[in-house]
């Protein structure tokens, strides 16, 4: 290996942070005309983290793709951040992820060799953790290192996990802490200490294989991961999606250790400016402090997911889900979206 370079200095925005907001992204769609397909059963509409499409009775092909510029110094750390988050939509969905393609932009002559083989082995690494095959790839020079997958699953078409699917009386359950925008930013202005980052890199290398594998043993039919959108726009699109409005109890919502100290020293995301304008007409703040709005707007990278179950399954899902934690419930459409409460 040649000198160490700290990669998040090749990044301008990173991780999902870098992701457009969604009130653009939405706006840009919207010309877009749709082609209906009885086998199309999950497509953009919805804005859920994966498209489902059935190819048999028993069988749909779960597709998604994502990449950014890292969100961590360590090649071989951001190659497996980048993997985990681009695998998180399939268990999103209730798939199974089988066969990954590499997407690099590398700045060829700038940065050595090296480190795109270590961003590499770090992908690898977490697809083989999956279960799943690299199978190929494509890359390009770059001005801006960015590494990410294109991934293929497979998903029995009764069991999918879906926004438009939450129902009156389900419970919230949240399987990661948030904060890793915060964190990440704080890491590159050198405020982190180690025993953070290292706290902030195993949860967003921790797969969500077995939180969504739970969930659709437990009967959930509605799940997403909470990533570049804050966990207040993905509770949103599923509050959208499924006709319904979701009550958050602020205090029960888990962060990753230094979150909020962080956040005190102004450890904050582009991503999460354009996240809080999105989400101020759809949410009822109540007595939310500014540290927490701060939090529930932040961009995650390689989230948890936030997964809608039925009261009675709920004691066997936290059983079995490590960090897993209840933080609100579904409930009639009212005059907001998403109600915060303490």
């Amino acid at each position: 290996m040649s000198a160490p370079v700290r990669l998040t200095e090749w990044a301008r925005c990173a991780g999902c942070a870098a992701k457009m907001g969604p009130d653009d992204l939405a706006t840009a769609l919207r010309p877009l005309e749709r082609r209906d397909d009885p086998r199309l059963l999950v497509g953009h509409e919805t804005f859920d983290d994966a498209g489902i499409f059935q190819v048999a009775p028993n069988l749909a092909l779960v597709q998604t793709v994502d990449f950014f510029a890292p969100i961590l110094d360590d090649p071989y750390d951001f190659g497996r951040v980048a993997a985990t988050n681009a695998l998180s939509d399939v268990f999103a969905m209730g798939g199974e992820p089988i066969t990954a393609m590499n997407i690099v932009g590398f700045p060829t002559g700038k940065l050595s060799l090296d480190v795109l083989s270590e961003v590499l082995r770090g992908g690898q690494v977490m697809v083989h953790a999956a279960g799943a095959h690299i199978v190929g790839g494509h890359s390009i020079t770059d001005e801006e290192l960015k590494y990410g997958l294109s991934v293929t699953g497979t998903v029995d078409p009764s069991r999918v996990l879906s926004n438009k699917n939450a129902a009156v009386g389900d419970v919230l359950v949240l399987t990661k802490g948030l904060g890793t925008g915060i964190l990440a930013t704080a890491a590159k202005r050198g405020l982190l200490p180690p025993a953070e980052l290292a706290a902030l890199t195993a949860s967003m290398t921790t797969l969500n294989q077995v939180a969504s594998r739970e969930a659709v043993a437990a009967g959930a039919l509605c799940a997403t991961d909470v990533t570049g959108f804050a966990l207040l726009g993905h509770a949103s699109h599923i509050g959208r999606a499924s006709a319904v409005s979701l009550r958050i109890r602020v205090g029960e919502v888990p962060l990753l250790p230094g979150t909020a100290a962080m956040v005190e020293r102004g450890a904050l995301t582009g991503g999460a400016a354009r996240n809080a304008a999105y989400l101020e007409p759809m949410v009822e703040w109540g007595s939310t402090t500014d540290v927490m709005r701060a939090v529930l707007v932040d961009p995650q990278t390689s989230g948890g997911l936030l997964v809608a179950l039925r009261p009675e399954r709920v004691a066997g899902f936290l059983a079995a889900v490590a960090g897993s934690t209840v933080i609100g419930e579904v409930v009639p459409r009212g005059t907001h979206v998403i109600t915060l409460v303490a």
